[in-house]
């Protein structure tokens, strides 16, 4: 544990509304949201400015104390957990106090806000002045902008706005050393040599802590169109999914995957939620357009590429959208399935990307595989087909008990892992590394591409004091 004297100094500088450190209240705090992890510390730091996140790395780092920087607490990796061997030895550090919007300019289409504001709420404030911030996840009601730019979050509207990474145009960044790098720069263009903020987007808190960012914006779309289909295979899909990409463009925002067993557990296990087709259906896709035409105009167009599709014989039913509640429902369909699938039973689940082109291929070769490892195995693969990301989850077999099928998690891990890297992909698109897959990274990646990280690590960070143990594992 670190020095009381330290601990006494640390509080000194948020004060008494700044820190927390009673066993009871930090627990929430200590569990990452799937159960795979629980931390220990003696002190979470709320600090309310640039200038106390400054202080407490300042004399973090004079007294070598780790420190772990934790947004909204919805990570899947295991990233914003102090003390991974219950050691106490780390002090965390909540964004959640610094959530002021600094400004928003309109004409530039820019906001700057702090690292603790919470998506939604960006979202939001921006729509009332018709523009839009186009991140999306399941999770945007509770995660803080902050952590979605230090694990480059992915989310439904990849396809057509890119990652966190491509939504970032600066940074306000406190070194390990206290030292404050300010990026905050509304610029599409800056050639002024290294692009230092990149190396904070995605860097999941091991170099630094992000303490504001100037995000991009977009015209709010006037109209949106969306489409529940059902296909008979990831094949059709992804001939589908071209053909969208010929005859729509930009215009398609969302293109999500999903099997029959993903609806099933959907509606199986939560309320209110019901299969939006019929009938039974092999997969399903969920579509979406959005432009700056009427609302009757894009429903035309949606409705013209379907009518295509059902000529080419590659949609066996489907249903458009009639409202936004309608809209929303199917949404929830779709968020809701990682929700349901934890209340379906024990899950292995996986992160994987490949080009979208290999997606067949791959989830054929990897059915086959697991399958062959573990008879009775449920696949539950499902996400942003059109980006190439998809959550190749798997289910324990019904007559297995969850302790049994959780002792498979390295070799299946292997198998799904190996595959997505021989097919030229990623076994981490975008949930990141943290502690769950830092031994991954060491097997998977090369030698140059890990001592150059290493090298990186050493020169920004030498004492090791950010974030120990996760992307990185201490040597």
């Amino acid at each position: 544990m670190p020095d009381e004297q330290v601990i006494e100094r640390l509080k000194a500088i948020v004060g008494p509304a700044g820190f927390i450190d009673d066993a009871k209240e930090l627990e929430p705090f200590l569990t990452e949201w799937r159960g795979l992890y629980r931390g220990a510390t003696p002190l979470m730091l709320l600090p309310s400015s640039t200038g106390q996140v400054s202080e407490i790395l300042r004399l973090c780092s004079e007294s070598a104390v780790g420190v772990v920087p934790q947004g909204g607490n919805t990570g899947l990796a295991g990233g914003a957990i102090p003390g991974l061997d219950g050691s106490a030895e780390q002090v965390l550090i909540s964004t959640s106090r610094m959530n002021r919007v600094r400004e928003l300019d309109q004409k530039n289409y820019t906001v700057t806000v702090d690292a603790g504001c919470i998506l939604a709420d960006i979202q939001q404030l921006v729509s009332e002045y018709d523009l839009l911030f186009p991140l999306s996840l399941a999770a945007e009601g509770s995660c803080q902008i902050g952590g979605n730019i230090s694990t480059n979050a992915g989310g439904t509207n990849v396809l057509r706005y890119g990652n966190t990474r491509d939504l970032v145009l600066g940074l306000e960044v406190v070194l390990p050393d206290g030292r404050i790098l300010n990026e905050l720069r509304g610029l599409r263009k800056d050639n002024t040599g290294y692009d230092l903020k990149q190396l904070f987007i995605g860097a999941e808190g091991t170099l630094g802590i992000i303490t504001a960012a100037t995000l991009k914006l977009f015209p709010a779309p006037v109209s949106t169109a969306t489409a529940w289909l059902g296909v008979a295979d990831p094949a059709a899909a992804v001939r589908l999914y071209a053909l969208a990409r010929k005859q729509v463009g930009d215009e398609l925002v969302a293109f999500e995957l999903m099997p029959q067993l993903a609806i099933d557990m959907v509606v199986e296990n939560l309320p209110g939620c019901r299969n939006p087709l019929d009938g039974v259906q092999p997969w399903h896709l969920l579509m979406e357009l959005a432009n700056a035409r009427s609302q009757g105009e894009t429903e035309h167009q949606l409705l013209d590429f379907l009518d295509r599709c059902m000529q080419e014989s590659l949609v066996a039913d489907g249903i458009v959208a009639s409202s936004e509640a309608q809209r929303q429902a199917l949404w929830r369909v779709r968020h809701g399935i990682s929700e349901a699938q934890k209340k379906a039973g024990a899950s292995i689940k996986h992160d994987i990307s490949v080009p979208v082109s290999k997606m067949p291929e791959f989830l054929e070769r990897a059915g086959v595989l697991v399958e062959q490892h573990m008879p009775g195995v449920r696949p539950v693969p499902f996400g942003h087909l059109g980006d190439g990301n998809l959550h190749f989850n798997l289910t324990q077999p019904a007559a297995m008990s969850s302790a049994e099928f959780l002792e498979h998690w390295e070799p299946l891990n292997r198998i799904v892992h190996e595959l997505a890297v021989e097919m030229g992909g990623s076994f981490s698109a975008e949930h990141g590394i943290g502690a769950l897959k830092a031994a991954e990274l060491e097997r998977l990646a090369s030698p140059v591409r890990m001592q150059l990280m290493r090298a990186i690590k050493a020169a920004i960070d030498p004492a090791g004091i950010m974030n120990p143990g996760k992307v990185l594992r201490e040597r």
